[in-house]
């Protein structure tokens, strides 16, 4: 076998685990589950199934002569917001749509599969089998806004095909690290797939720093909410004082009082909110008002980086807080350790950063101080993909145990805007030492 050969073998390989992991999760849905659109930001299931087909549709085009796409029909409504292929559907407006059916985007989910596979087992250039790469990674990233859009609207009655035990969780000292300042080459700068907003490596200057261990957990946002945080504008960003007027929020996103307790519902049902489980779906904003309440603020991307994957006696950086060696059920919280919630603080001691903090990857997206937008000597790899996005979003790092293991790094960078919080996002404090 050539070594052209092995890489179309393990590119059909990752193509295929992840059309499967995609049907898994949607097999215990009923059919009128398929359609439901909840709210303007989520999505039905049976758009994002033909969404991530009709991306690898647009792949078989640039690469196919006289390529003729499945369905006019179809492209026109599963557009998300690519202008070049004509004008995007509206995304509120995609739970309205009752064809085409749910059985029709499963049929056609199988269809470009098929028609995939059969190109990958042909001679790809290298441009093709980056397309192709670029697509895997791209439903990876929808499968985890399916978790997200699957919570929001089924929670508890959403039945996964697998569910674990949440791990046994270890007491670890709760307290910040220090973190010399100084250079430090930020991005990365690997051989293996990253997106082209985690480029190029640069140098970056930081001062010394301050970072906790573990993120923000139930118990601490509780504190702040029993503080009068939510009714107090002083420690709220402007804009963030009109989303909790606007919204009037009190709490976190799923979060709900009864009898003078605090519930949530989620996937692990309606229960007592667990004072050890990082918290989870806040806003930016809210990650900035308990920081200020806290006497503390938000890390900068670049620090939040440094402290989960830089080496200081070895000098060097690493992909993962852990070293090199790929997430697993060890050391992160992750889509694959089927957990489907949080875990509480302390589950994964194998996952410490050399610097002393914890669960950097997986369980909860740490928001940023950062502003999303390019690295110095950005080079965009596909047009209109993240690029058009370099406005008015903050990033967060690390993943969720919705993400998908193939896609995360330490190096990642998601982003949202500012008031969002249905995704799985919380946040740990630094501050200046």
């Amino acid at each position: 076998m050539t070594l052209e050969q092995s890489s179309q073998n393990i590119l059909l390989e990752k193509f295929n685990e992840t059309r499967a992991r995609t049907l898994e999760l949607v097999k215990t849905l009923e059919k009128d589950d398929f359609g439901v659109q909840t709210a303007f930001y989520t999505s039905p299931a049976k758009w994002h199934l033909g969404h991530v087909s009709w991306l690898n549709e647009i792949v078989l085009s640039k690469i196919t002569n006289n390529y003729e796409f499945y369905s006019d029909e179809f492209s026109e409504y599963l557009n998300s917001y690519y202008n070049q292929f004509g004008k995007p559907h509206d995304k509120a407006k995609r739970g309205i749509m009752s064809r085409p059916t749910a059985d029709e985007i499963l049929e056609y989910f199988e269809i470009i599969t098929q028609k995939v596979r059969h190109t990958m087992q042909t001679s790809l250039s290298d441009e093709a089998s980056n397309l192709f790469t670029m697509a895997i990674h791209h439903e990876c990233q929808h499968q985890e806004l399916l978790v997200y859009d699957l919570q929001h609207l089924l929670a508890d009655q959403y039945r996964p095909v697998r569910k674990n035990q949440l791990p046994k969780s270890f007491d670890v000292e709760r307290k910040s690290v220090k973190i010399d300042g100084g250079l430090y080459e930020m991005g990365y700068s690997g051989n293996d797939y990253s997106y082209d907003i985690e480029q190029p490596e640069h140098k970056v200057y930081l001062n010394d720093y301050e970072i906790e261990n573990f993120p923000v957990t139930n118990g601490d946002y509780l504190e702040f909410m029993n503080d009068g945080g939510y009714e107090d504008f002083s420690f709220w960003l402007s804009d963030g004082w009109d989303a909790v007027k606007k919204n009037e929020w009190n709490s976190p996103m799923y979060w709900v009082k009864i009898d003078g307790e605090w519930f949530t519902r989620d996937f692990m049902g309606e229960r007592k909110i667990n004072r050890d489980e990082p918290v989870c779906h806040v806003s930016f904003y809210e990650a900035s008002a308990f920081c200020k309440w806290a006497g503390k603020r938000l890390p900068s991307e670049a620090e939040w980086e440094k402290a989960a994957l830089w080496n200081s006696e070895k000098k060097e950086k690493t992909i993962f807080p852990w070293g090199n060696e790929q997430p697993s059920e060890k050391n992160t919280n992750v889509l694959e350790s089927y957990n489907w919630n949080c875990t509480k603080i302390g589950s994964y001691p194998k996952g410490v950063s050399s610097y002393g903090c914890h669960q950097m990857i997986g369980d909860v997206w740490e928001w940023t101080t950062s502003e999303f937008v390019g690295y110095p000597g950005f080079k965009s790899s596909f047009d209109e993909y993240n690029d058009k996005w370099f406005t008015n979003q903050k990033v967060l790092r690390g993943g969720s145990f919705a993400t998908p293991a193939m896609s995360i790094r330490g190096t990642y960078r998601n982003f949202f805007r500012l008031d969002e919080r249905w995704m799985i996002s919380g946040f740990r404090c630094a501050y200046d030492n």
